[in-house]
């Protein structure tokens, strides 16, 4: 590794202070009914004091949400009082990006000894997700109603097709197989099935219970509900909707909240419930390519991101990616010359959903976890949004007790 390019050296992620709800499919769980900014706050304030974190310990906060949600407007700092700790705060957004995004800014703020403890706190719903009325007098229609969720992906105003065709698009330039990418799908979600069947989600999933304004109970988040086992024959037997893009090899819309801190390495072995573990930024590099060609763009950043760190394929431990299409994967095996079967072990959002905003939260923790029960190593983290862009980032865990 190039060392001169290693990324926010002061910053580091505490081992085991993170959680994640599960990702329940919209309109299938008692998230559809609440404030998920005032859910994501209190759950965040649950989540701390399972982990032993006193809040007080927390200096600043990142939040990062796609979707707009009711007082939205006061953002950082309302999500705090709601995680009922008076701290000044920031708000990110990059489409499907936002949850990588977060963790970077959280580790510039450590970085810049602008604050020693941040807290990452990201969320969406998707599950009625609001109607905007825009005024637009330029154009012909003087008023425009925009759903926020359909109709964003359902048309991107840069080259006027909807999120799918990106995918349909990459798919034709590097000449896909549809049979190769209902088998990768088939076996992602074995994948995350076996994975479930293990104590793997113990450390990083934490059910949580639904209050409404009343305090009465609505519902506890306590598995990723929607998602069902897929086999390779229900696979194949899926109509195409574009190029090799079917039900079964996109995502799906979802809801939920994941967290995790990002502070010094001093602060990391105080907080940490086994300090022994170090992680710590090496890099994170971005691109943009052609319109509606997100499928390549993580590929392009990987890249990038090896090239400037020294570091090869052969080099990681673990690799995971936000891959809404099944097509991700595949192109991104062709672009780097890797084994896909090689990633995203223990599930991956084309499976357990698509909330946005905490999506690369997720992966992320689910990450690091596997890294940790390795025994260590450079992890990678990629994904792509808003149509052309691709973000990466390389992780080190090293164990010190081994």
């Amino acid at each position: 590794m190039n060392s001169d390019t290693q990324m926010f050296s002061r910053a580091r992620i505490p081992y085991g202070t993170w959680g994640s709800s599960y990702f329940p499919a919209w309109q299938t769980s008692a998230l559809a009914e609440v404030n998920i900014g005032q859910f994501a706050g209190e759950s965040m304030n649950r989540i701390l004091g399972l982990r032993r974190i006193p809040k007080s310990e927390l200096e600043y906060l990142v939040i990062g949400s796609t979707i707009p949600w009711h007082w939205k407007f006061w953002t950082a700092p309302l999500v705090a009082s709601c995680l009922d700790h008076r701290i000044p705060g920031y708000h990110v957004e990059q489409a499907c990006a936002t949850g990588l995004q977060a963790v970077v800014v959280a580790a510039a703020e450590v970085h810049g000894n602008s604050h020693d403890v941040v807290g990452v706190l990201t969320f969406d719903r998707t599950s009625d997700s609001p109607v905007g009325v825009f005024p637009e007098r330029r154009a012909h229609e003087r008023t425009h109603a925009l759903a926020d969720v359909w109709d964003n992906f359902g048309f991107d105003p840069a080259t006027g097709g909807a999120m799918m065709a990106c995918a349909g698009n990459a798919a034709r330039k590097y000449k896909v197989d549809r049979r190769e990418v209902d088998e990768l799908a088939a076996y992602r979600y074995d994948q995350y099935f076996q994975t479930k069947e293990t104590n793997f989600f113990d450390n990083i999933m934490v059910p949580l219970e639904v209050l409404n304004v009343q305090g009465k109970f609505l519902g506890k988040i306590d598995d990723d509900y929607g998602v069902k086992n897929i086999s390779l024959n229900e696979m194949r037997a899926m109509p195409e909707l574009d190029s090799c893009v079917t039900g079964g090899t996109q995502t799906h819309a979802s809801d939920g909240m994941a967290t995790l801190l990002v502070t010094t390495k001093e602060k990391a072995q105080e907080l940490s419930p086994r300090p022994e573990i170090d992680i710590q930024f090496v890099g994170k590099a971005e691109v943009r390519t052609y319109p509606s060609l997100m499928p390549e763009s993580p590929g392009m950043a990987v890249q990038k991101l090896l090239q400037s760190t020294g570091l090869t394929m052969a080099d990681m431990t673990v690799v995971k990616n936000h891959n809404p299409f099944a097509v991700n994967d595949v192109v991104f095996a062709k672009e780097l010359k890797y084994d896909w079967k090689k990633m995203n072990k223990t599930g991956c959002p084309l499976v357990w959903g698509h909330p946005q905003g905490p999506t690369l939260t997720r992966v992320i923790i689910e990450a690091l976890e596997e890294a940790v029960s390795l025994g260590g190593g450079y992890v990678l983290i990629f994904g792509c949004a808003a149509g052309d862009v691709g973000i990466a980032t390389i992780l080190k865990v090293t164990d010190g007790g081994k």
